[in-house]
């Protein structure tokens, strides 16, 4: 780390410029810089990764009488009479004519001094906007544009159309844009010849522009040359910082971790059933991974209730056996404890000390555990990110494990493993992630996969009901609670907003226990850690028979006694979400139903998304269709650290230039591991370009 700090390279100075923030651009003052930092983010080069959606087309210029109602049109016009307002509700209109006939100029809460200034009578004007008919008369809203004659010119024959945020608008978004754009040099080529000559490409600047001016609608598309072009380049800078990070924890020291099998023989003999197939075999990898010298730096994925906190027991016990510690971290108190009460009972058949460490533990509890890791009397603990604080240290730390590693962000996942010496990692996912995006996200680690589902499992009978007979559902769940019967009822996402979400939930928990009294539960990510748990024993317990809850409950909540999960408003979620919610029930040995209640009318999609819950239980299928369905920006709930966010390039249609870009990196550092050629330059800048500089970082030269 000290190398690095004495040695970190510098941004290449001829980025500077696009490293400035939004507000040195001309026109960008502190409020709308905090609006476009807001949508594309809070750097110039942000602006120019803001790629347009749509196309204006500017050159139709009829006569007032052509000018087609719906059409967007761009007419030179004579100002003949100012209107203004009889009641504060009209508008301000002003009237105009060519020789085919007059046209009127529509302005809501017009500031009456600049319309008149801008359109003075008896002067031309070029105006531009859509026109609408009123009361048989010609009109445009709020033109787009009003220029002299001689700025005629000035109108952009053809406009790009980009997203905006509230509070944004179109012009001087892409005004700022424009200024980024000429803010842009012509950079140093980092492709190879012989494949930029195959693909027919032109250079990155070349490439920038042709994006950002689109001519057509056809140029708007994914597959366009340009496109494709900067697809590429954002696709190499990322395969290639993934490369540069992975040689050098290749070739960085690690340690042998060899363990003598004693204490995962005690496990086996405790466990109540037998490791699937695919469990035995990760435990092999993970095994062989620790013992050689080089550091392990390997994923586990496992379906939902696929079995992988055993698999990650056993690979923390053989750093035991070895002498060492072992520290698994969660994102959430409640997966930390989920996995704390799997392993408990099974450390304890071993003779191992394991811990649980949140941010809950009083000050006196956490004195003990903290000198019980730094004196090496707690084998393996399991806990929050509390576990990267300053103040924990550990007596010899020799391999982390991260679960749902997507939620960590690369610096947590290095902080913990700083806390060893040539620490092993395994980050584990219970999100089936598709090949494509395997390869966008985690080219830097090798997989497990688990395949099968733990012995006695049945098939969860999945139904989509339509929401209009919601009291058929509450009935049958009366029968089922009479049977005895567990239920998760999951309140719909309404927005991206807990409290509305929580709003919903409160409503259905009242509903529910005027039908049900004393028997139903409320869960939600709002509440105080205590009373959550509160509310989850007495799921667990039986003490209450429905679980209402928002979408806490995705991961990690084990209650095998659960048979029943009704899904409200289904069509809102994402496949991979409704996946894991489903994947709460059908872990004990009864059949289990799965009620997706969906509003209608369904769209397409929806429609889509719920036919593949209904044919298949195949984690990994529904995620390769979830990336189809959505593309890979949403598909983990992905605008999650951890995870590449691709602005230029999508997964789903870009994926061989993926592979191509996965080819290339290899290729690159085999033969210029340290960037020193020519080429190697022009890719650190490439590197800096996409803000991949961690991997440069990496570099063992400078």
């Amino acid at each position: 780390m000290e190398w690095q700090a004495k040695h970190r390279p510098m941004r290449p100075e001829i980025l500077n410029k696009l490293f400035a923030t939004v507000t040195s651009l001309p026109g960008i003052g502190d409020k709308l810089g905090r609006l476009v930092a807001k949508l594309t983010g809070e750097h110039v080069v942000d602006l120019l990764w803001h790629l347009p959606y749509g196309v204006i087309d500017r050159r139709y210029s009829p006569k007032v009488a052509e000018a087609g109602p719906g059409s967007v049109a761009t007419i030179t016009l004579t100002v003949t009479e100012h209107q203004a307002p009889r009641t504060p509700r009209q508008p301000y209109r002003v009237w105009c004519e060519d020789e085919t006939g007059s046209l009127s100029l529509v302005f809501f809460h017009a500031r009456v001094a600049w319309v008149q200034g801008l359109l003075p009578i008896g002067e031309q004007r070029v105006v531009s906007g859509r026109i609408e008919m009123y009361n048989g008369q010609p009109q445009i809203t709020h033109p787009d544009h009003i220029v002299t004659l001689a700025e005629r010119e000035k109108l952009a024959r053809v406009e790009p159309v980009y997203g905006l945020t509230g509070g944004l608008t179109a012009k001087p978004l892409a005004k700022a844009i424009e200024a980024a754009l000429e803010r842009a040099p012509a950079l140093p080529e980092w492709l190879d010849p012989a494949w930029q000559k195959r693909q027919g490409w032109t250079d990155w600047l070349t490439a920038l522009k042709a994006v950002h001016h689109p001519q057509t609608e056809a140029d708007l598309d994914k597959s366009s040359p340009a496109r494709q072009r900067l697809a590429f380049d954002e696709l190499l800078a990322s395969q290639l910082a993934i490369t540069l990070v992975r040689n050098h924890t290749r070739t960085a020291a690690g340690r042998s971790v060899k363990g003598d099998g004693r204490l995962r023989v005690k496990v086996m003999a405790a466990l109540p059933f037998k490791l699937t197939a695919s469990q035995d075999a990760a435990v092999r990898e993970i095994i062989a991974d620790m013992a050689a010298p080089q550091r392990m730096a390997r994923l586990l994925q496992g379906d939902v209730g696929s079995g992988k906190t055993v698999v990650a027991l056993m690979s923390m016990l053989n750093a035991v056996e070895a002498g060492a510690q072992a520290a698994l971290m969660a994102p959430t108190e409640l997966l930390a404890r989920q996995h704390h009460a799997t392993m408990a009972p099974l450390a304890a058949s071993a003779g191992v000390q394991l811990a649980l460490l949140t941010g809950r533990d009083t000050a006196k509890r956490k004195r003990e555990l903290l000198a019980g890791l730094e004196n090496g009397s707690i084998d393996l603990v399991v806990g929050t990110h509390a576990l990267v604080q300053d103040d924990v240290a550990f007596r010899d730390l020799a391999l982390t494990v991260i679960d749902e590693q997507h939620r960590f962000g690369v610096e947590q996942r290095l902080a913990l493993a700083a806390k060893g010496v040539a620490v092993d990692l395994l980050a584990m996912t219970a999100t089936p992630i598709p090949r494509t995006l395997m390869l966008a996200a985690y080219g830097d680690l090798d997989t497990s996969k688990l395949t099968e589902k733990p012995a006695g499992r049945k098939p969860i009978d999945t139904r989509t009901i339509a929401l209009d007979r919601l009291g058929e559902v509450v009935a049958g769940i009366g029968r089922r609670l009479a049977a005895g019967a567990r239920v998760y009822w999951v309140c719909p996402l309404i927005e991206e907003s807990e409290i509305t979400d929580l709003a919903a939930a409160e409503e259905r928990h009242g509903q529910l226990s005027r039908q049900f009294p004393g028997k139903v539960a409320l869960i939600h990510g709002q509440m105080k850690s205590a009373e959550r748990d509160a509310a989850m024993a007495a799921f667990v317990e039986g003490r209450a028979q429905i679980l209402v809850a928002t979408t806490v409950i995705e991961v990690g909540v084990d209650v095998p006694a659960a048979t029943v999960m009704v899904i409200e408003h289904a069509e809102r979620f994402g496949l991979a979400q409704l996946h894991q919610l489903r994947g709460r029930v059908g872990r004990g040995n009864e059949a289990s139903t799965c009620l997706l209640l969906f509003g209608a009318p369904l769209g397409e999609t929806a429609r889509a998304r719920l036919a593949i819950m209904r044919e298949t239980e195949d984690g990994f299928r529904i995620a390769e269709e979830d990336l189809k369905l959505r593309g890979a920006g949403e598909l983990l709930g992905t605008r999650q650290s951890g995870l590449p966010e691709m602005r230029l390039a999508d997964l789903a249609v870009h994926a061989e230039l993926l592979q191509a870009a996965r080819d290339d990196a290899r290729l690159i550092v085999e033969r210029d591991p340290t960037l020193a050629s020519p080429r190697g330059e022009a890719l650190r800048t490439l590197l800096y370009l996409f803000a991949r500089d961690a991997a440069v970082r990496t570099l063992r030269s400078g």
